[in-house]
């Protein structure tokens, strides 16, 4: 069962001062989740955590990790910046992007941040754009930054584990725009080797939104095998191998979450198995989680506003899609919990609805909840991820404010809710073009 960790009376004071619907955010599950994720690795001295920026680009955020030890990875250029801002540069960014711009990553090697290569042919392109940068930790011949990682693609379909009906198809990198071949890797050490760069990091992602201790084992043992195959044909030693993203958080209440300790060890096994026979015992862990650190410890509060009684029951909330986009992108389960009737019989069926002219602008259909009033407070959970980020403006509904509620139990806003001014001021100077 899913408890949320505000109540009733917390938000009928927090609506005093910042109106629904917001996404509130808890600073003590933050941490904690933090400070666990780094026991489980406390094996591997150089392990580090670099927070998926596109998860939840919020500054407050970034400094709680970041204050827990957390660098961040990021893909675009807002998300270099955002991290700046917010204290963090040198070798606490990963640069885990695709198709880039050859700003972004003029702006990745002056922050002296790890550029992390999607394609062989961007070996060629990044020294050829970082010719007249000045680089933060540029390597001996200053063409070069001094690390620099690629990501893996090893193709096909990814499966894990074993049941009665086979094994359990987790996701088909063969279809993925991400990483290079095992061909390609190897020819990009080689050539960034000649090149000048010094140290040396690989990267994969092979699926999304794990509910299994064993994905990131699995995956260990794949980088594994492969870093001391890098070792003996490209001619290079890798200092880190970045674990990525991929292990999830069970949407649905009855779902089991991961065990990060268990996850942890299962990595540690592989490494003795496979590293420290091949002499890579100092090799350091990275991981670059996002939904995991933060999606259970974010909500969005949202207000029943309006009911409708036609072929179905409906609730009209005063949130939408462009608060939260999950449901109606990918039909994502968020459990829903009505404050205030927790303890309820669930002896009625609603579809719960925003307001955009779309049909598919639901948090919930033919969803089991308690009678619903208007004036009741929602909380839609696991919204600390991949919630506010992916927010848009469609039909001109304004993003939500973001509130963080603080260890000792204070509520600050932490990101003012966007105002008509703010989505008119692109083109306010454009309205006597005809």
């Amino acid at each position: 069962m899913k408890t949320p960790f505000v109540t009733k009376e917390q938000v009928e004071e927090i609506v005093k001062t910042y109106p629904t619907p917001f996404h509130i955010y808890d600073e003590k599950g933050i941490r904690e989740n933090a400070r666990a994720l780094y026991n489980a690795f406390s094996w591997n001295k150089g392990f580090k955590e670099y927070f998926a920026v596109k998860a939840t680009p919020t500054p407050a955020i970034l400094r709680i990790l970041h204050e827990e030890g957390c660098g961040t990875d990021c893909s675009s250029m807002a998300e270099l910046v955002i991290s700046e801002k917010s204290g963090i540069v040198g070798n606490e960014i990963m640069f885990s992007s695709n198709d880039t711009p050859a700003e972004e990553f003029i702006k990745c090697a002056e922050l002296g941040g790890i550029i992390n290569l999607d394609d062989l042919t961007h070996v060629d392109f990044v020294y050829d754009v970082l010719k007249d940068v000045d680089i933060k930790d540029p390597c001996s011949s200053g063409r070069m930054p001094r690390v620099m990682s690629c990501r893996f693609n090893p193709g096909g379909v990814f499966t894990l584990g074993e049941s009665e009906e086979g094994f359990q198809v987790m996701d088909t990198p063969g279809d993925s725009k991400y990483g290079m071949t095992e061909e390609q890797i190897i020819e990009a050490y080689k050539k960034l080797k000649e090149l000048g760069v010094e140290e040396f990091g690989i990267h994969s992602f092979l699926a999304s939104n794990t509910v299994t201790n064993e994905y990131y084992p699995t995956l260990a043992g794949i980088l594994f095998e492969l870093a001391v195959r890098i070792q003996e044909k490209a001619g290079v030693t890798l200092s880190f191998i970045n674990l990525s993203g991929g292990v999830g958080v069970p949407y649905d209440p009855e779902g089991i979450p991961n065990d990060i300790a268990i996850i942890g060890e299962g990595v540690h096994k592989k490494f003795d198995e496979i590293l420290v026979p091949a002499g890579m015992g100092d090799v350091s862990i990275y991981t670059e989680l996002g939904r995991y650190m933060l999606a259970p410890y974010g909500h969005l509060v949202t207000k029943a506003i309006h009911e409708k009684h036609i072929y179905k029951e409906y609730i009209g909330v005063d949130a939408c899609a462009a608060n939260l986009m999950r449901p109606a992108m990918y039909g994502a389960y968020h459990h829903i919990t009505v404050l205030g009737k927790e303890d309820a019989p669930t002896d009625y069926v609603y579809d719960v609805t925003g307001s955009l002219c779309e049909n598919n602008d639901k948090f919930a259909i033919d969803r089991k909840l308690p009678k619903i009033d208007k004036g009741d407070y929602l909380v839609i959970h696991d919204t600390g991820a991949h919630g506010h980020s992916m927010g848009y403006n469609y039909n001109g509904r304004l993003r939500s404010a973001e509130l963080l509620l603080r260890e000792d139990g204070s509520v600050i806003q932490i990101r003012r809710a966007e105002t008509l001014d703010d989505y008119l001021s692109t083109i306010d100077d454009y309205w006597d073009i005809r």
